[in-house]
Parts: C-alpha cells; sequence; structure tokens
C-alpha cells in the first residue's frame, strides 16, 4: 500500500475513495496493487 500525503482516485480504473477512522484511502477491486492510503492524525490509544 502507498503512503501518501494527497490521494487521487481513477474511477475509470476501478478506484473508489473510502474514509475510515479518519482516514482517506483508495481502494481497487480490480487491481490491488493501486491500493492508498493518505497519511492521518495518529490514532489515539
Amino acid at each position: 500500500m502507498k503512503v501518501r500525503s494527497s490521494v487521487k482516485a481513477d474511477p475509470s480504473k476501478g478506484d473508489k475513495l473510502v474514509r475510515r477512522r479518519g482516514r482517506l484511502y483508495v481502494i481497487n477491486k480490480k487491481d490491488p496493487r493501486r491500493k492508498q492510503r493518505q497519511s492521518g492524525p495518529a490514532r489515539q490509544k
């Protein structure tokens, strides 16, 4: 998974932007290598 400061999704290639636990993810069922995560705030314990 690529961790980036800004993620961009390309819907024509099957990307979906998903927000989980305060972080932004790009998921792709067709091409799982395109996974990305935007480095968000550190999780509180």
